[in-house]
């Protein structure tokens, strides 16, 4: 049986999957390992107290604006720097999108300001169509997963070692008491 993994993702900004909060589980295998995500969609929710909680929860962010909308596109660096805050020191692991590709017409938000901002946020940056599937929004998904289990691969071997040191300090005072 394939070794099984599970990924807490979070959606913040108003152009979000759901127009209410709803928390959704998919398996996939991706790099031949199952993976569960827990997908919790905020859906623009303003709560300030339900927000900060569910950025705690989560291991990786979608921060989604709506190309036709300007005002969702800047508050999505606010939305950064509050979650930079929340889950400090730790870097966020977060992928920028801009949805609503279908609606080119009404466009507000350049592609290249997106591709900017992800720049600036040091963060993959896709734009999809959550209507028509436009985009491949799949691959967001996985992406986000992989750059969550390559944090938490980076994470652990620096835990271990951090470990390993305390053991040897143990065992060396031990052993000048021993000597003693």
């Amino acid at each position: 049986m394939a070794k099984s993994a599970e990924v807490k993702l979070a959606i913040f900004g108003r152009a979000g999957v759901g127009k209410s909060e709803s928390t959704y589980r998919h398996q996939a295998t991706i790099d031949d390992e199952v993976v569960t995500m827990e997908i919790l969609d905020t859906a623009g929710q303003e709560d300030t107290i339900q927000r900060e909680g569910h950025m705690r929860w989560g291991e990786g962010f979608v921060l989604v604006y709506d190309i036709t909308d300007r005002g969702s596109f800047e508050e999505m660096l606010p939305l950064k720097n509050i979650l930079d805050e929340i889950k400090k020191p730790k870097n966020v692991t977060l992928i920028l999108v801009g949805n609503k590709a279908d609606l080119d017409h009404s466009r507000q938000v350049s592609t290249e300001e997106g591709e900017k901002l992800a720049t600036e946020l040091a963060c993959a940056f896709y734009e999809c169509s959550a209507c028509t599937g436009e985009g491949n929004i799949t691959e967001i998904f996985y992406e986000l997963c992989r750059e969550v289990r390559r944090r938490r691969m980076v994470q652990g071997k620096t835990r271990r070692r951090s470990s390993t040191t305390h053991v040897k300090q143990a065992i060396n005072k031990m052993l000048t008491k021993i000597s003693s």
